[in-house]
């Protein structure tokens, strides 16, 4: 028999800006996974899981110049956590990258 996965609720905001040709901030984008299917829920869960993003700073303080990269912003509440946390790239850990990319597909 499968055994149940206990999905919690989670809403993720998700905007980038900036770039070498400048982007405006993006529209964010929403991702509510009571709106997802289970796997793909059970899979956003895991990538956020897997970046420790509760433990992420707020804020990373951007490489030298940074002018020209990507900032991204990333929101997600959940009813235990709140927390947002703003980085640019290059995007060192592949854990957080893999969340990005996830989030960036979502945004196409």
């Amino acid at each position: 028999m499968p055994v149940a996965c206990i999905l919690i609720t989670m809403r993720v905001t998700f905007t980038m800006e900036g770039g070498f040709v400048y982007l405006p901030p993006s529209e964010p984008v929403t991702i509510d996974t009571d709106d997802l299917p289970a796997e793909e829920a059970n899979e956003l869960e895991r990538l956020i899981e897997a970046a420790g993003f509760f433990e992420l700073p707020e804020t990373s303080p951007p490489p030298r110049g940074a002018a020209d990269y990507l900032t991204y912003t990333i929101s997600v509440t959940s009813p235990e956590h709140s927390h947002t946390v703003v980085f640019t790239d290059p995007i060192e850990d592949p854990d957080l990258q893999a969340l990005v990319e996830y989030l960036e597909a979502k945004a196409r």
